[in-house]
C-alpha cells in the first residue's frame, strides 16, 4: 500500500539514525510531471550549473538569477510528504527553501562531508529536508552519502576551508569529526523520497556514470524556531551565494508557534 505514514520503526530509525527513506513514493504520474518541470526549468536556465540550483519556486531565483516557476511552490506541497514532516517535526511547521540537484552524467566534483546547518539563519536550528528522487540515485551516479547518527549531538561540528577544484563547496567537516567507514549510501528509485535531519553530516561522490541524478530537496522548519532575516543577510555577505535577507517564507501547516517569523516578504 502506497500509504503516506511512518511506522513507529520508521520514526525510531529517523530519531536513531538522523534520517530515514518512506515506503511512500511519489505516484508515477506526479513523478512524470516533475521530469517534465525539471526539463523545464533546466531549458529556461541554460547558464546556472545543474549541480545546484537554488529556490527553483521563486520566479527571480536570488543571486543565482534562476528563472523559477511557481510549480515546484506546489511539488513542495504535496499532501503526503507533509503529512510525512509533520510526524518527524510536529504539525506547525513552515518551507523557507527549495533546491534541485541535478549532477549531470560525467560531472566530476565531490561534495564533501558537511552539515547544512553552518550556514542556516534558524534559531534554534532545526530543519528536516526531504529529498525526493527524479532519477534514480546510486553509489555509481552519486548518491546522497550520510554518517548515521551523527545528529544525535545537536551541534554544528568544526568546518574547515578547502578551495580544491575537485569540490563542489568550499567547507567541509574536520577530519576529527567524522569516520568515513561509517557512511551509508542513500539509494534510491526515481520517486522514491528521503527525510534528513539538520545535524546529519552527508556529502556524495562525484556522477562518473552515464546516467543523471536529479532530486528536489524541501526545506521545513518548525514554527517553534524563527528564520531571522537580520542574521540572514549577514549571512548572505559572506558567502554572496544566496538570498537569506529577502527570503520568502510559506507556511505549510498550523501556525506560527514563536510569533517572530515574517511571512509577509515575497521575492
Amino acid at each position: 500500500m502506497n500509504e503516506a505514514t511512518l511506522t513507529p520503526n520508521e520514526v525510531a530509525h529517523y530519531e536513531r539514525e538522523g534520517y530515514v527513506i518512506p515506503r511512500w513514493r511519489l505516484p508515477d504520474d506526479l513523478l512524470q510531471t516533475m521530469r517534465a518541470d525539471l526539463d523545464a526549468l533546466l531549458e529556461a536556465n541554460p547558464g546556472v550549473a545543474q549541480d545546484g540550483m537554488v529556490c527553483p519556486h521563486v520566479v527571480h531565483g536570488g543571486t543565482q538569477g534562476l528563472k523559477g516557476d511557481p510549480r515546484w511552490l506546489e511539488h513542495a506541497r504535496i499532501p503526503e510528504v507533509l503529512d510525512l514532516v509533520s510526524q518527524l517535526i510536529g504539525p506547525d511547521f513552515l518551507l523557507w527553501g527549495t533546491s534541485v540537484f541535478g549532477k549531470p552524467a560525467g560531472t566530476g566534483k565531490r561534495i564533501p562531508w558537511h552539515q547544512d546547518g553552518e550556514y542556516w539563519p534558524i534559531r534554534p536550528l532545526a530543519t528536516c529536508s526531504a529529498w525526493i528522487a527524479l532519477d534514480d540515485a546510486t553509489p555509481e551516479n552519486g548518491c546522497l552519502r550520510v554518517i548515521p547518527g551523527s545528529h544525535k549531538e545537536r551541534r554544528v561540528r568544526p568546518h574547515v576551508p578547502n578551495q580544491s577544484p575537485e569540490l563542489a563547496l568550499n567547507q567541509e567537516l574536520a577530519h576529527s569529526e567524522y569516520d568515513e567507514r561509517d557512511a551509508a549510501d542513500i539509494v534510491l528509485r526515481a520517486g522514491q523520497i528521503s527525510l534528513h535531519d539538520v545535524y546529519l553530516a552527508h556529502g556524495s561522490e562525484p556522477n562518473r556514470s552515464t546516467k543523471r541524478r536529479a532530486g528536489f530537496v524541501c526545506r521545513y522548519m518548525p514554527t517553534t524556531s524563527h528564520f531571522d532575516h537580520a542574521f540572514g543577510a549577514e549571512l548572505q555577505k559572506r558567502s554572496g551565494r544566496v538570498d537569506f535577507a529577502n527570503r520568502a517564507l510559506h507556511l505549510m501547516r498550523g501556525v506560527d508557534r514563536c510569533g517572530k517569523n515574517d511571512f509577509g516578504r515575497t521575492e
